[in-house]
């Protein structure tokens, strides 16, 4: 792993305990310059691993907890006429940061869920009929807690397909559990965390990123891995090419983490049902009988034929 991106992955590490390959995904995700979605039951770290990275960005941060009377003027900004000067002022919201902690985000309704829409997508803010663009990076990390659904808003397809990857943390281990409360007898460590990477190494890595080469044949890989998707009598509706496309980002991001300078499968197949479970649609039928959309991707990349690469070995040796 990358110097820089080491020391990130440990001072992450100080405070989630024991998900070592949920860290890396969000990484992968920093990296391919996408947005995460956190999901899993309460109490688990969600938060935390949120918070955990932007705390060890030099990157401005700022936090919005959803809520259903959050409106999109709140999360966006607002333009209020000044008298003294006889002209309108734009004020920005706290959308107007390199990172973004969006807890609970499906807690506020859909017209506040769609202020982000073209905030995630192009990296800007139109309000009243004047564009903004946003500061670079910009990194969207949201939490919600998928068992709570009295007063909750489940995130329409649209908003779903704007995260690259959508992750769970799950439950730790005993022994990762003696040590969490070990850790914690005197105060959590996110408080003793410091900035350890900064914005412009983080911007020179992201390019990086993008110059890992995709071979024709991983090229082919992906799109009979998303064709499948959308052949599948178990789908109502299928990964879309924008779907393909960030798990083409994610690979990238996937393999320049492990210090490759191309894609292989093996770097498809890890990203793969992070990047594609959350953009398909089940057979009601099919998910009242226990399918699950991860099981379908993990059945699909069991079913796809692997391509062999033939420039692996001269590709090592460079």
């Amino acid at each position: 792993m990358e110097e820089r991106l080491e020391a990130l992955y440990e001072n992450v590490r100080k405070v989630i305990v024991g998900k070592d390959d949920v860290i890396k995904l969000a990484l992968t995700t920093l990296l391919a310059r996408g947005h995460l979605l956190i999901e899993d039951a309460p109490g688990l770290g969600k938060t935390m691993l949120a918070r955990a990275i932007a705390q060890s960005l030099h990157a401005t941060f700022k936090r919005i907890q959803f809520t259903p009377d959050l409106l999109p003027s709140d999360v966006t900004g607002v333009t209020v006429f000044d008298p003294s000067r006889q002209r309108f002022e734009f004020f920005p919201g706290p959308i107007f940061t390199q990172v973004l902690l969006g807890d609970e985000i499906n807690r506020t309704s859909p017209r506040t869920q769609s202020s982000l829409l073209e905030s995630m997508e192009e990296r800007q803010v139109t309000v009243d009929g004047k564009t903004h663009l946003l500061p670079e990076p910009f990194f969207v990390v949201a939490t919600q807690n998928p068992i709570e659904l009295e007063g909750t808003y489940p995130l329409p397809e649209a908003q779903l397909d704007r995260f690259l990857m959508r992750i769970e943390l799950g439950y730790p281990k005993p022994a990762e559990e003696m040590q969490i409360l070990s850790d914690q007898i005197r105060e959590h460590p996110i408080h003793s965390l410091l900035p350890v990477i900064k914005v412009d190494d983080l911007l020179s890595l992201q390019e990086k990123t993008r110059e890992v080469r995709v071979g024709h044949e991983v090229q082919h890989y992906i799109v009979s891995l998303i064709s499948a998707t959308r052949k599948s009598p178990d789908v109502r509706l299928g990964v879309s090419p924008r779907g393909g496309l960030a798990l083409m980002r994610a690979a990238q991001a996937h393999a320049f983490l492990h210090e490759l300078s191309f894609v292989t499968p093996d770097s498809v197949k890890a990203v793969a049902p992070h990047v594609l479970s959350h953009r398909i649609l089940l057979d009601q039928h099919r998910e009242y009988n226990g399918l699950s959309k991860k099981k379908l991707i993990e059945k699909t990349l069991n079913e796809t034929p692997v391509p062999t690469l033939p420039y692996d070995k001269i590709a090592t040796q460079a």
